[in-house]
């Protein structure tokens, strides 16, 4: 059985922690679109302060992505906050050295 954007909202909610909001929206290719915001942290644009967002327009902007980038923000800006995300740090950072060892390598 296929989980509901609602459910799969509140479930990355849930491993994100206390300090994320998660919306799950639906890009122009029908695929799921995660976005974490940070309720603390917010971030200057041209178009004045916003909060910090996980979420980047493009191909990477998966469950995975978001949450590794999230997992980061959390163990850089909130090193005391507790997260069900944290326990996967190495894996992110595993994920993070493989992406840039493929940006890094001459492409065909």
């Amino acid at each position: 059985m296929v989980a509901s954007r609602s459910a799969r909202e509140r479930k990355a909610g849930a491993q994100a922690g206390p300090l994320a909001r998660v919306r799950i929206e639906v890009d122009q290719q029908e695929q799921f679109v995660y976005k974490i915001t940070c309720t603390e942290c917010t971030t200057t644009t041209s178009k004045g302060e916003r909060p910090w967002s996980a979420y980047r327009p493009g191909d990477d902007n998966g469950f995975m992505a978001t949450m590794d980038r999230w997992t980061f923000h959390l163990r850089e800006r909130h090193p005391a906050s507790e997260a069900p995300c944290l326990e996967f740090i190495a894996e992110a950072e595993q994920r993070l050295q493989e992406r840039r060892a493929q940006q890094g390598s001459p492409r065909d």
